[in-house]
């Protein structure tokens, strides 16, 4: 693989116009696509084979135009001090709201509060309930601005006025992160590289790889209901990558001069070792991005394939646009240890005197990391595990509108209605009464109603509405506590538990459906497909990486640090968002369960940029250990050349993810802190101290492979050792002359 791709590398530099006219005819070409293309919508959301789905589907058969999917929204009305809701002007405010309300295009009911008994007890908060043809992720941006509006107007009338619902439910905008991610960025390479330039040229490759792979999506996202949150992700994997490949290839080139080499025999030799280590990375980024696949939600499948489709041109973008603007770039881009005049004037990597110069902070590094391998060792497990013991109280569900900041119409409207009717009220359930196959339906749906009337932490149980045939009937419960309650979990899975009996007294089938049981379900979909995706991601890396280091301890010990630092991640996140630590400098407002989708989410995302760094560190100790160092100078070596350029990408990643940590989004917000404290764990405890005090532990053991499968497996030759090899040689002259 190295001879080829050092091939490649060199007819990129040299046939520098031809290379870059591809990508810019792609980047066109993804562009006019994009613009051409229908708007995107936001894409349906669908978890086949549970039980909250199949009640869903049943119902758009038997009550046809009910809209059982459909957007909800409860607009919450609070009477001002001393008065009721009852009072003629508080009431014809409200009616009048309600009118307005009925008017949207996608409105198929609203309900009057005081025709439905929705005014509590005290008489001083009502709220009506208003049910779309659409789902919340569908609706027109017109019909939240008449919900918005119609509640604003009512304000005027002396009320306190709230929405709350799925209604609501908009994509977190993330630009401004990204944009002070890609700032931090370009700061951490211009000190990394010493040159604008040089620093310049990773940030325009994933900028060019984003703007194809987003482009390519938004083109596309209406024939494959693709929605906006794909894009989101593919932009923020694909920005990471981009920068990272093309920061490890520019580092490597500049590596390549200051040995003396000429630029198009440097480049060539860069896209050859580097390149090797960016294929095999994005392998395994790719591996994890698709492995979402095993998880059968549909809109999470599409967001790892596109994501992974943003990867691949990552890696292709490094290995042929990077060698061309190199090209271009000539002799602006210095060698090594030299800084452009601009921000140094060109110092040399060697002191006055002809002395070398004082060894980096990698070589220093692991110079005392192999003197004190069992120190380090000990000191870097017993800190991540204790960090990961917050893990072992790790409570998942998604959030609601009680998790969001108390700014918030929706917080507002929540709290209003746990006020008025119960914490219960905001997330009722629905349960469906299939009695297509009883002899006795109406006798069926009392008994339903009976039996759940006798469980614990129900308050109302509303009579059965059966649909015209009569054969299907909707019961809604409104439990005791709040939705994203353990005891309300309970409370679902007691009521399907009721299900088995009542269909082998009656032949009717019973199903539990509703925005708080769909969570549920998904909840439970994640934490079931969690281990097999584990143990498929992982599973296939190791294979790669026996492949690429051509040793089985050294991909088992990248498998077990990426877990342990996954562990003390998943810590960090209970401890603050489960527990509430640092929450206010977190800017935490309420503290619950974990979302079900953050350790499946950090897993997939984390284990890739984990054995990106993994790939590079190593592949650089292996490549000096078969030029024939011993392996604790081989540790040394890899270290010089790699820890600084691994230290400015991890910094980088971390920017970027940390960016998130401000958003409004409590699940934004809970995804940046993990993401980033997961890659500096990883990064610098696993990879900086562990990964170099176990190579150092094991000596020349790291690198055995049994003889039956050194036979079996492909030389893929990640370190070059063919180009080594072949120097001098009238192979390589010709391909030096070419």
């Amino acid at each position: 693989m190295a001879t080829f791709l050092y091939r490649l590398g060199r007819l990129a530099f040299r046939r520098r116009h031809f290379a870059a006219l591809i990508w810019v005819a792609l980047l066109t070409l993804a562009g006019v696509g994009a613009a051409s293309a229908p708007a995107p919508g936001n894409s349906s959301f669908s978890i086949p084979g549970t039980e909250a789905q199949k009640a869903f589907d049943l119902l758009e058969q038997r009550f046809p135009g009910m809209s059982a999917d459909g957007a909800t929204a409860r607009v919450v009305f609070k009477a001002p001090g001393g008065q009721k809701m009852t009072d003629a002007g508080n009431k014809a405010a409200v009616e009048k709201t309600v009118k307005e309300l009925r008017r949207g295009s996608e409105v198929v009911s609203v309900a009057d509060p005081y025709a439905g008994h929705a005014v509590s007890k005290d008489g001083t908060i009502a709220y009506a309930s208003v049910k779309y043809t659409v789902s919340g992720m569908e609706l027109k941006d017109s019909s939240r601005d008449a919900l918005e509006k119609a509640a604003g107007d009512a304000r005027h009338s002396g009320l306190t006025v709230e929405v709350g619902g799925d209604a609501l439910t908009t994509a977190p905008e993330t630009g401004s992160s990204e944009v002070i991610g890609i700032a931090i960025a370009a700061v951490v390479l211009v000190i990394t590289f010493g040159s604008l330039l040089a620093a310049g040229l990773p940030l325009l490759t994933a900028i060019i790889g984003v703007g194809i792979g987003v482009s390519t999506i938004a083109a596309l996202s209406s024939a494959l209901d693709l929605g906006s949150t794909t894009s989101t992700l593919a932009s923020m994997i694909g920005l990471a990558v981009g920068i990272d490949y093309a920061l490890f290839i520019v580092s490597r080139y500049r590596a390549e001069l200051a040995e003396g080499r000429e630029r198009e025999e440097a480049a060539g030799r860069a896209v050859g070792t580097a390149g090797s280590a960016v294929v095999f990375a994005g392998l395994t980024v790719v591996i994890a991005l698709v492995g979402l696949s095993v998880v059968d939600i549909p809109m999470l499948t599409k967001m790892g394939v596109a994501a992974a489709g943003t990867v691949v041109v990552a890696v292709l973008i490094a290995l042929t646009l990077i060698p061309a603007l190199l090209g271009y770039a000539g002799r602006r881009i210095k060698p090594a240890g030299e800084k452009s005049r601009l921000l140094g004037g060109g110092r040399a990597a060697k002191a006055t005197g002809g002395r070398e110069a004082r060894p980096n902070m990698g070589t220093r590094w692991a110079s005392f990391v192999v003197r004190r391998p069992v120190s380090v060792l000990l000191l870097g497990v017993l800190g991540l595990g204790a960090a990961a013991v917050p893990a072992a109280s790790l409570q998942l569900g998604l959030p609601d509108d009680g998790s969001q900041p108390v700014s918030t119409t929706q917080r507002r409207a929540y709290d209003l209605l746990s006020e008025g009717f119960g914490p219960g009220f905001n997330g009722p359930l629905m349960v469906v009464v299939d009695a297509k196959d009883s002899h006795d339906p109406k006798g069926a749906f009392t008994r339903v109603g009976d039996e759940i009337k006798g469980l614990k932490d129900v308050v109302t149980v509303t009579p059965a509405m059966p649909n015209k045939a009569g054969d299907t009937a909707t019961i809604t419960v409104v439990p005791n506590s709040k939705p994203s309650s353990a005891t309300t979990e309970d409370l679902v899975h007691a009521i399907r538990g009721k299900g088995a009996g009542i269909t082998a007294a009656t032949d009717a089938k019973v199903l539990v459906t509703g925005a708080t049981a769909m969570n549920i379900d998904v909840s439970q979909r994640l934490n079931d497909a969690l281990l097999p995706y584990l143990a498929l991601v992982v599973g296939l890396a190791f294979l790669l990486l026996i492949v690429v280091f051509r040793s089985v301890l050294v991909p088992l010990k990248a498998a077990l640090g990426f877990l342990l630092s996954v562990l003390a991640a998943l810590g960090a996140v209970v401890a603050v968002f489960q527990w509430g630590w640092l929450s206010g400098l977190m800017n935490v407002e309420e503290t619950g369960p974990v979302m079900s989708m953050m350790p499946i989410f950090m897993v997939g995302v984390v284990f890739g940029l984990a054995m990106d760094y993994e790939v590079f560190l190593v592949t650089r100790m292996r490549e000096a250990y078969v030029h024939g160092e011993n392996p604790a100078q081989a540790v040394v070596t890899g270290f010089r050349y790699s820890a600084r350029v691994v230290t400015a990408a991890a910094v980088i990643m971390i920017a970027v993810f940390s960016g998130f940590i401000g958003s409004s989004e409590a699940m934004i917000k809970m995804i940046g802190f993990g993401l980033a404290i997961a890659v500096f764990f990883d990064a610098f405890i696993v990879r900086m101290a562990i990964v170099p005090a176990v190579l150092a532990l094991l000596g020349r053991r790291a690198w055995w492979l049994p003889k039956w499968l050194d036979r079996v497996l492909p030389d893929v030759d990640v370190e070059g050792e063919g180009l080594r090899a072949g120097a001098g040689s009238d192979t390589e002259k010709e391909l030096v002359h070419a």
